[in-house]
């Protein structure tokens, strides 16, 4: 009899709603105004609760208000970390997965709702790398003549944005139009945040870890291998997401 199936080991880089207090009324009240800004982006995403930041004795999860509000704003909550054992056993009947602070998914991913905070300049982590590449553009676009390091965050709001040089792994790439990266790109770059169908990215060299237009995504496992390290285009073609070479 062939195999009907196989496992494999795996990583997907997975965005994290880290919650600071435990008002639902105010969770969803903060966070509708940015699934608003890029509606394209949180539809359907998987999304990791964590519960890192709760006071020690903050006492039991709202996990039935807080899982039906995330659906209701087009996410899949998929599992949680950094919680009690009381908040994990309330979330295991959920049916949420109790992840640990070394998944990979969770350490790589940041906040969902610093995902769509406008930005017209660069912004960089806190840690490690506190100096922003320099950023040149107006009317929405964004031109960066440096490279973008792993931890750093750049978001075009309303127009295209265009890196000159390398973009690190960790790094992640946003804009409201067009991306265009004129070295390796490694990381995560998201076109079209905000749903334009008809955002575009090109590169001179993908290694992403993840490609995103209008919320239509494709992690690094999953994209052909005979793509990688080639000049090419990313975009949508009736919904579906292809990447092409170039030239």
């Amino acid at each position: 009899m062939s195999p009907a199936f196989e496992l494999k080991a795996s990583s997907f880089t997975l965005p994290v709603i880290r919650l600071l207090a435990l008002d639902m009324d105010a969770v969803e009240a903060q966070l509708a105004p940015k699934v608003e800004q890029a509606p394209g982006f949180f539809q359907n995403t998987p999304v990791v609760i964590d519960l890192g930041a709760l006071p020690r004795d903050s006492g039991i999860v709202a996990f039935p208000q807080l899982v039906g509000m995330l659906r209701g704003l087009g996410m899949i909550p998929v599992g949680v970390r950094g919680g009690s054992a009381q908040q994990n056993e309330a979330a295991r009947a959920m049916e949420l997965a109790i992840l640990g602070e070394s998944t990979r998914a969770a350490r790589a991913a940041e906040s969902t709702a610093d995902r769509a905070e406008p930005a017209q300049a660069a912004s960089a982590s806190s840690e490690g790398h506190p100096e922003p590449p320099a950023a040149h553009g107006s009317l929405g676009s964004l031109l960066v003549d440096r490279p973008v390091r792993s931890g750093q965050r750049l978001y075009a709001a309303g127009g295209d944005l265009t890196v000159v040089g390398p973009v690190s792994s960790g790094a992640e790439l946003m804009a409201d139009g067009n991306i265009h990266v004129y070295g390796p790109l490694r990381g995560r770059v998201i076109a079209g945040l905000q749903g334009d169908l008809g955002a575009r990215i090109f590169c001179r060299d993908l290694q992403a870890e993840l490609v995103s237009v209008a919320g239509h995504y494709r992690v690094s496992e999953n994209i052909p291998a005979d793509l990688k390290g080639r000049s090419v285009q990313v975009f949508l073609d009736h919904e579906v997401l292809r990447i092409e070479p170039i030239g």
